[in-house]
């Protein structure tokens, strides 16, 4: 039913070739017609993301003389109520498709950020979770269950459709290197391996470690929840969820460059089940951020890590700068003031690993947002110095011609003294 509905979804939009296309570097030819048709899905959550973005991204061109403008925007309502009722029915299939297949999903890391997820996606499936320390109570409260990391085996075997890793950046490799050898015995038993998800804060770092140490059985997503428990504590509605489709059915997924999305009646389509249930099993699990309300940005890891150096290391970089200065409230705190303090709070309720991962696994755009700062900070700097020395050099000039003035004065008034 589900894949009935993503065609549908499909004809709906008109979905041709796809902008997003993705490159295969290792792909076995039976799968060369099957993943041309990976990033379809992500190609129309692009569109809705852009159209919802861009104030002029509707147009009509009435191409039927006979209808007036006001009765073409009639018709255009009417076709609008009608896509409505429709994707309507298709979300409450798709709810339906997802409630009788809930994922059983594993957390790696309970603390406050594990915790915050947990929590809410505990509503649409079972979640299992494990950390160093006793998490049993918090979990039991949430409807979770608990499993010490001590006992990885014991975790793993608690069937688990995903894996999310959300440990810390600087810790990250260390987890995942600490569990891979318990994925590999729990692979080689089953013949199966849990989808690995992973929600750093920064992406080709997290992207590298994963594909690099787990076994290929495993699939890979890299996502990043652009929100947090302070931001995200009343909801998920609209606040940004980032994601990369890194490896399915041990093809490993390059979004670097584009193919076309042709020849899709090919009989290797239907032979390729495991790459259809990986891809089902992705789904699923980006439909309960969906269902949430989060807005979903399909996005390379690369383009993540250059996006996010120009949004959230400045934010956290700033923050921590003027958190340093020790500033406070005062009695005539203006607006933009409050505003500063609000930042400087937002961004120091995070750990300074935080601020140091996000400064270490993403260098070189970090460094480049450094060094634009200390450029600007120069720049402002030597302006202010500019006008001061202008102001130096006009107050030297008005200060020398009330002088001449003065003494011109002076010296008429003693003539006039001596003439009399």
């Amino acid at each position: 039913m589900i894949f009935k509905n993503f065609g549908f979804i499909l004809i709906i939009f008109g979905i041709g070739k796809s902008s997003n296309a993705l490159e295969i570097n290792r792909m076995p030819r039976k799968h060369i017609k099957v993943t041309r048709q990976f990033d379809i899905l992500d190609s129309i959550r692009s569109r809705t993301l852009f159209s919802s973005m861009s104030s002029s991204s509707f147009s009509s061109k009435n191409d039927d003389n006979s209808l007036s403008p006001i009765g073409r925007l009639e018709e255009l309502k009417q076709q609008e109520a009608d896509l409505a009722r429709q994707l309507a029915e298709i979300r409450m299939e798709k709810l339906s498709a997802l409630r009788s297949k809930p994922l059983t999903i594993g957390v790696v890391g309970f603390g406050r950020f594990g915790q915050f997820i947990a929590k809410t996606l505990g509503q649409h499936g079972k979640i299992v979770v494990t950390s160093r320390s006793d998490y049993t109570d918090i979990a039991n409260d949430m409807g979770a269950e608990y499993v010490p990391l001590s006992e990885p085996e014991a975790f793993l075997n608690k069937n688990l459709d995903v894996i999310i890793l959300a440990t810390s950046i600087v810790s990250f490799e260390d987890t995942v290197k600490s569990l891979t050898p318990h994925l590999r015995d729990y692979v080689s038993k089953t013949n199966k391996g849990p989808l690995m998800v992973d929600v750093l804060s920064v992406k080709e770092h997290a992207r590298d470690i994963l594909l690099e140490h787990l076994p290929e059985e495993c699939d890979i997503l890299c996502t990043h929840p652009m929100f947090g428990p302070d931001s995200g504590k009343n909801g998920w509605k609209n606040l940004n969820f980032v994601f990369e489709k890194t490896r399915v059915d041990k093809v490993v997924f390059d979004p670097s460059s584009c193919l076309d999305f042709q020849n899709t009646n090919d009989e290797s389509f239907n032979e390729a089940y495991s790459y259809i249930e990986a891809m089902d099993r992705i789904e699923r699990f980006l439909s309960i951020w969906e269902e949430e309300g989060c807005r979903m940005v399909p996005l390379s890891c690369k383009s993540h890590d250059e996006y996010a150096a120009n949004s959230q290391f400045i934010t956290h970089l700033m923050g921590r700068i003027l958190g340093a200065q020790g500033l406070q409230k005062t009695p005539i705190d203006t607006k933009g003031f409050e505003s500063v303090l609000k930042l400087i709070d937002s961004t120091t309720a995070d750990s300074f690993d935080l601020f140091y991962g996000l400064y270490k696994f993403n260098k070189k755009n970090s460094l480049s947002i450094i060094h634009q700062l200390q450029n600007a900070m120069e720049d402002v700097v030597e302006n202010l110095q500019i006008l001061e020395k202008k102001d130096f050099e006009e107050h030297n000039i008005q200060l020398d011609l009330t002088n001449g003035e003065k003494q011109a004065t002076s010296e008429k008034e003693q003539s006039t003294s001596q003439t009399r």
